[in-house]
C-alpha cells in the first residue's frame, strides 16, 4: 500500500472515530479548564463547574454515540479498530453509566478531587477504544488507557484503606498486564501477526497444538480477565471497592465490566481452539468464590465486590455457551447488572450513615420507607427472582448454557448448570441480609442525619427500569438482537 493510500485510509478511520475524538477533546477541556479556575475568582466553584462541563461532554458523546448506530461497519486504522453495531451499543452503555454516576455524585453531594472530572472522561475514552479493539496492540493500549485512570481514581479516597486498595489495583493490575503483554508476545511469535481478524492470524494458529494455543489464549486474556475480576483476577476487589469513594466503586464496578465483555468474546472467537472448558472453569470458580466469600460480608461495599466477582462468573456462562444465544444473554445480562450495581450503589452511598456497613442499615426502613423498598428490589434483581429484569438475565444465560450442552453433552457444563443455579440460592442468603436490617432490626443511632431523600427521583427510575425491562424484556433484547 502506498503512502498517499495509507493517509487517505487514516483521513477516512479519523471521521468515523468522533465520539472518541470527542471524549478526547472533552479531557484536554476539563484538564485546561480545572487550571484556569483555580487562578480565577470562581476558585470556589471549580467543582460545580467541572461537574456540569464533564455530564454536558458526556451527554453530547452519548449522542455522537447513538449516531452511530446506522453506520457502516469496517476495519479502522488499518485493521487496529472495528466499528460495529456491537461497539456502538457498548460505547453507549457506557456513556450511560458514566452519566448515571455523575447524577449519583450530585444528588449525593459527595466531595471528590477536582480531577476526578478529567480522569473518568480519560477512562471512557479508554473503555471506548476497548469495545473497538481487534488487534493485540489496540487491545492492550486501550486496556492501559483504562488502567491508569482506575488506578488514579481508587486512590481518590482519603484515609489508609484508599492507599491500599489503589496501592493493590496497581501491583495487580501490572501483573495481569504483563501476563497478557507476555501471552501476545507468543502469539507475535508463532503467527507473526496481532490482527486478531486476520486470515494469516488464524492459519498460523491453527498450525500449533491446541493445548498451547489454550496456554497462551489464558495468558493473553490475563488483562482482560483482570477488568472483569474474574478467579484467579479477583484478589484487587474487595480492597478497592472498600477504600474508593462509592460513586467511584460504583464506575469502576460497571462500565469497565461491560467493554471487558465484548473485548472478551472478540478474543476468543479468534483463538482456533476450543476455551469452552476453560471458560466453564473460570465462571465455576468465580461464581463460587464470589457468593461463598460474600456470605461473611457486614460492610456492604465488600459485600458487593463479592458479589461482583460472582456476577461476573453468571455473565461468563453465556460466553461459555459459544452460541448466537450466548452471546445475546450475556450481553443482556451486563446491561442488566451495569443498571443494578449503579443503583445499588446509589442506594448504599443514600440510606447507609457513616460508614456503609449492615449495621448502620438498622432501622433506616422506617426512616426511608421508599428508597428501602427500592433497596429491596435491587436485592431481589441481583439474586435473580421475578418480578426483576435479574431473573430474565439468569433465566437467559442458562437457558443458553442448556441449549450448548443439548447439542454437545459435556459432564462441566451440566455441572456450571447445577452450581450455577444452587449458587443462585445461596445468594439469597447475604443479599437479603440487607432488607433484614433495614426493617427487622432496631435503629441505635439516635445523632443520625436527616433522611436523605434529595437522590430519590434517580433511585425510583433506575428501580422502575429494571421491572420494567422484566415486563417487556423484548425492549431490550430487539435492540440486542441487531447486534
Amino acid at each position: 500500500m502506498q503512502l498517499k493510500e495509507h493517509l487517505l485510509h487514516i483521513i477516512e478511520s479519523l471521521s468515523r472515530v468522533v465520539p472518541e475524538t470527542w471524549l478526547a477533546f472533552a479531557f484536554l477541556l476539563l484538564v485546561t479548564a480545572e487550571l484556569v479556575l483555580k487562578i480565577t475568582r470562581w476558585s470556589q466553584q471549580t467543582s460545580t463547574v467541572l461537574w456540569f462541563s464533564a455530564f454536558g461532554l458526556s451527554l453530547v458523546g452519548l449522542v455522537l454515540v447513538i449516531l452511530q448506530w446506522n453506520a457502516p461497519e469496517g476495519y479502522l486504522f488499518h485493521h487496529l479498530l472495528y466499528l460495529d453495531t456491537k461497539a456502538v451499543f457498548f460505547k453507549g452503555l457506557i456513556l450511560v453509566a458514566t452519566l448515571v454516576v455523575l447524577l449519583h455524585i450530585r444528588v449525593t453531594h459527595s466531595q471528590l478531587p477536582t480531577e476526578f472530572y478529567s480522569i473518568l472522561l480519560a477512562v471512557v475514552l479508554g473503555l471506548c477504544f476497548m469495545t473497538m479493539s481487534v488487534n493485540g496492540l489496540s487491545v492492550y493500549l486501550s486496556i492501559e488507557l483504562v488502567s491508569i485512570g482506575s488506578y488514579l481514581l481508587a486512590s481518590i479516597g482519603k484515609g489508609k484503606l484508599a492507599a491500599e486498595g489503589g496501592i493493590k489495583y496497581l501491583l495487580f493490575g501490572a501483573l495481569s498486564s504483563g501476563i497478557m503483554l507476555y501471552g501476545l508476545s507468543f502469539l507475535y511469535g508463532i503467527t507473526g501477526s496481532l490482527d486478531l481478524t486476520s486470515d494469516v492470524f488464524a492459519n498460523h494458529l491453527a498450525q500449533n497444538h491446541p493445548v498451547l494455543v489454550l496456554i497462551i489464549g489464558f495468558l493473553t486474556l490475563g488483562g482482560v480477565l483482570f477488568k472483569l475480576s474474574l478467579v484467579p483476577f479477583h484478589v484487587w476487589a474487595p480492597d478497592v471497592y472498600e477504600g474508593a469513594p462509592i460513586p467511584i466503586v460504583s464506575f469502576l464496578s460497571t462500565a469497565p465490566k461491560a467493554a471487558a465483555l465484548l473485548l472478551l468474546m472478540r478474543l476468543l472467537s479468534s483463538f482456533t481452539a476450543d476455551f469452552q472448558s476453560l471458560m466453564a472453569l473460570l465462571a465455576l470458580s468465580s461464581i463460587l468464590v464470589g457468593n461463598l466469600s460474600a456470605l461473611w460480608q457486614n460492610d456492604l461495599k465488600r459485600l458487593l465486590a463479592y458479589s461482583g466477582i460472582a456476577q461476573a462468573g453468571f455473565a461468563l456462562v453465556g460466553v461459555v455457551a459459544f452460541n448466537q444465544a450466548g452471546f445475546e444473554s450475556a450481553t443482556f445480562y451486563i446491561v442488566i447488572y451495569v443498571l443494578t450495581n449503579l443503583t445499588a450503589f446509589l442506594l448504599v452511598d443514600l440510606v447507609s450513615s457513616g460508614r456503609p456497613t449492615l449495621l448502620s442499615l438498622s432501622g433506616k426502613g422506617a426512616q426511608l420507607p421508599v428508597l428501602a423498598v427500592c433497596f429491596v428490589v435491587v436485592m431481589i434483581a441481583l439474586v435473580g427472582l421475578p418480578p426483576t429484569a435479574g431473573f430474565t438475565s439468569k433465566l437467559l444465560v442458562f437457558s443458553a448454557l442448556w441449549e450448548a450442552n443439548a447439542s454437545a453433552p459435556s459432564s462441566l457444563l451440566i455441572a456450571l448448570l447445577v452450581v450455577g443455579l444452587l449458587n443462585a440460592v445461596v445468594s439469597l442468603f447475604y443479599y437479603f441480609k440487607i432488607p433484614f436490617y433495614l426493617f427487622f432490626k432496631t435503629h441505635n443511632d439516635t445523632g443520625s442525619e436527616a433522611s436523605k431523600t434529595t437522590g430519590m427521583a434517580l433511585v425510583l427510575v433506575l428501580t422502575v427500569a429494571i421491572v420494567v425491562l422484566f415486563l417487556k424484556t423484548d425492549w431490550l433484547m430487539a435492540w440486542v438482537k441487531q447486534l
